[in-house]
């Protein structure tokens, strides 16, 4: 099946009987045309289908898109999708249009990316930083005025714009809850350990701890960057001679994972505390405790800020923290196991 041939300007010149420069004026809005000419053509373009390239445009005459870029780690993760859903119901009044790639957590992706949407002459550009990414090479565009905002991590090597959850705070009120319920043995399982947000929440953990009076244990801090990782760091934290009896999955990934890992141990006398909500999470038996960010609030903030330049604001970069809240379901109140008594002595 031939592909069908898109209208090009010399057909729409052929058509009115003009030359294509006439055209060009009249697409571009460039130059005189008289008004009966310029109906004719645009009568032409319609009849035949024409479709200006707005793109082509834009970088010839130094003109910004009328798209935003927005560059995040994963397709998958429906955390990242309910932010570019608050930021695209945000925008839309503006007439901007979303446009959306993944970096898979690779900065060198992450960088070809970038360099995409900057040679489309987008509006804007949000990027979710990936581990190791560094973005000293968006200066001149940060100077050039070019809205530049940062989702979930901050830059690298770049002041700029940013919104972020309250990482450190919701991952110490998560632990607190943990050791308010009883617990002393609390595990960490949490995303790659280059990661801002991974870093945030440790600290966090650890605070918690030290209020409490606890202290910290590196053999209960584990890597569980996806599902299988996290249920095999359950097998190995409930396997020890002096097992965890809560846990605190500080990302969804983790928190499926680790009710993957308990589900395949036959376990449900484990306390756990998820960072970030999940689907059905209501429905687990027990229903799981999370510590909730609000994603759609991060992106709507992504989209206020990115509104702001684009009507000329020019103050000082700006971090804006979206506040968490604790969700107690059922699975963070569970008590530790209560340990075998002693044996008693008794003189002879």
């Amino acid at each position: 099946m031939s592909k069908v041939r898109r209208a090009t300007m010399t057909d729409v010149a052929r058509e009115v009987g003009v030359t294509a420069k006439t055209v060009s004026r009249v697409v571009n809005d460039d130059g005189p045309v008289a008004a009966e000419t310029r109906e004719r053509v645009l009568q032409a373009m319609r009849k035949l289908g024409f479709q200006p390239n707005l793109m082509a445009r834009n970088m010839r005459v130094g003109a910004r898109d009328s798209t935003v870029g927005l560059v995040i780690p994963d397709m998958g993760n429906p955390f990242f999708g309910t932010v570019a859903g608050g930021f695209e119901s945000a925008v839309r009044a503006r007439g901007l249009t979303l446009i959306v790639g993944s970096s898979e957590e690779a900065a060198d992706r992450e960088r070809s990316l970038i360099s995409t949407f900057l040679a489309r002459r987008v509006a804007a550009l949000i990027v979710v930083p990936s581990a190791d990414s560094d973005h000293r090479h968006l200066r001149d565009e940060r100077a050039a005025g070019l809205p530049l905002i940062f989702l979930d991590r901050p830059a690298a090597g770049l002041r700029a714009d940013c919104v972020v959850s309250s990482n450190r705070e919701g991952a110490r009120a998560g632990v607190a809850h943990l050791i308010g319920h009883g617990h002393r043995r609390i595990a960490f399982v949490g995303d790659l350990p280059a990661l801002y947000t991974r870093k945030e929440r440790l600290l966090g953990y650890r605070d918690a701890l030290a209020e409490a009076g606890i202290a910290f244990d590196r053999s209960l801090v584990e890597t569980g960057h996806d599902h299988e990782a996290a249920a095999a760091a359950v097998a190995r934290l409930l396997g020890a001679r002096d097992p965890a009896t809560a846990i605190f999955a500080a990302n969804n990934f983790a928190a499926t994972g680790v009710i993957l890992g308990l589900a395949r141990l036959g376990r449900t006398d484990v306390a756990v505390v998820g960072f970030d909500d999940l689907p059905l999470a209501e429905v687990l038996r027990p229903a799981l405790t999370v510590v909730a960010q609000d994603p759609a609030a991060i992106g709507q903030a992504a989209a206020k800020l990115v509104m702001a330049r684009l009507d000329g604001e020019r103050s000082r970069a700006q971090t804006v923290v979206v506040p968490t809240r604790l969700i107690p379901r059922g699975s963070g109140e569970l008590p530790p196991p209560r340990r075998p008594a002693e044996p008693e002595h008794h003189p002879r």
